[in-house]
């Protein structure tokens, strides 16, 4: 399945760059080595936080008959596009009818997001197309503002969205608004 999709590597908040402070009995171990009391998925979002992520989603869906989602886990073994394509597919966001799903990824503790785009969007956009949109999560998430950096980007990527598929007086919500976590 042909996907078009963008990534990168985040920037380290000043909140979490304690999390990589030396731990006592450890300050000769290398730095990247040593955690202290990472950060998790679940943590990433407080409840609070993860409503507004999925108002944010509903609302940018009004203004598009495409379809978006966030999923945050912690930690990944295997490559971030290929984990972020077997999301995107156990989601089930490659059976939405014009194939315009959006997965918005973040991996917390390897500090890195994807945006993937079906087929239908693959189609018809620029290879830049999720640029601006990794770029203010990368801002917002440098400085700790997780929920505004994914708030910000589900606009962005639904005003994107817009250009190609317009919202349609048959449009349903065709996928859960909810944040998934894994």
């Amino acid at each position: 399945m042909k996907r078009f999709l963008v990534i990168c590597s985040l920037a380290c908040s000043a909140s979490e760059k304690g999390y990589f402070q030396a731990a006592e009995g450890t300050e000769n171990a290398p730095r990247h080595l040593v955690h202290v009391n990472p950060i998790t998925a679940e943590d990433f979002l407080t409840e609070q936080d993860r409503q507004r992520v999925a108002d944010s989603i509903a609302e940018a869906e009004l203004r598009t008959s495409g379809e978006i989602r966030v999923h945050i886990e912690d930690h990944i073994e295997e490559g971030l596009l290929d984990h972020a394509a077997f999301i995107f597919e156990s989601l089930g966001m490659h059976r939405t009818r014009d194939r315009n799903a959006v997965l918005i990824y973040v991996c917390v503790a390897d500090r890195q997001v994807a945006i993937l785009g079906d087929q239908g969007i693959n189609d018809r956009v620029p290879s830049v197309f999720w640029h601006d949109a990794i770029g203010v999560l990368k801002l917002h998430f440098a400085a700790g503002r997780h929920a505004d950096g994914l708030c910000e980007a589900v606009r962005m990527v639904g005003e994107k969205l817009k250009a190609y598929f317009p919202f349609a007086a048959d449009d349903r919500n065709e996928l859960s608004n909810e944040v998934t976590f894994g």
